[in-house]
């Protein structure tokens, strides 16, 4: 086990053993608790009482956070030529079809979100080994797949991410940037459990949101407590 360096020596001393922060503690902490020298990411890890294996208890959904992700997402739409230009427009980074089915098909893969059309599913379903295991696939159920693309695109742009609950029943996302005030970590992940909250699947029995932990890049986790998300 690799020794801890001073600076994360100091960050865990700031963390009280045991202890459930409230909402608005653990966004100011994680802030004072991160050294990197770049803008690290805050992200945030939610276990639920949820059993992933069946197929009604599967948790998967989408949240526009209220101030961004702080990221610079990098969005393509595969679209048909009278929705490019509006794709454009609404800030889609690359736009077009063919041309990037092909480049798919040869290993690129450089971006973050892939928006389509219904219509086009059907060309784009033979890139399912590229793109599922990288989390690329678009589905109509996070938005990616629709026929209004610019929008589409807009929301994604404007902070909007999908989630979807690991086979260990953890959910596991960004809510923001280190440089973002506590405020605004506080205001992201209020918006982002209150969405998973409405998202319990009638047949989770018992506790739903067991435990909830916030951390930056190469920080310490800071567990926080449930009951305060909703102040």
């Amino acid at each position: 086990m690799s020794k801890l360096t001073k600076n994360q020596k100091l960050a865990l001393g700031k963390i009280e053993a045991g202890k459930a922060y409230t909402l608005a503690e653990a966004t100011a902490l994680v802030k004072e608790i991160t050294t990197t020298k770049f803008d690290a990411s805050v992200d945030v890890d939610v276990r639920l009482g949820v059993d992933p294996r069946k197929a009604n208890q599967m948790v998967r959904g989408v949240v526009t956070l209220p101030n961004g992700t702080g990221k610079q997402v990098r969005v393509l739409a595969l679209c048909t030529p009278d929705k490019e230009a509006e794709a454009k427009e609404a800030g889609a980074d690359f736009v077009g079809l063919d041309e990037y089915i092909e480049k798919i098909k040869g290993g690129w893969t450089d971006v973050d979100v892939i928006i389509t059309m219904p219509a086009i599913m059907g060309k784009i379903g033979a890139l399912g080994r590229v793109l599922g295991p990288r989390g690329l696939m678009p589905n109509p159920k996070s938005g990616t797949v629709t026929n209004d693309v610019a929008s589409a695109v807009r929301e994604v742009k404007s902070g909007k991410i999908d989630f979807k609950v690991d086979k260990t029943g953890i959910i596991h996302t960004s809510i923001g940037k280190v440089s973002f005030t506590p405020e605004q970590l506080k205001e992201n992940a209020q918006e982002f459990i209150s969405t998973l909250i409405k998202l319990k699947p009638s047949s989770a029995k018992g506790t739903y949101v067991k435990s909830i932990y916030l951390s930056s890049t190469m920080s310490p986790g800071i567990k926080v407590d449930p009951k305060s998300v909703e102040d």
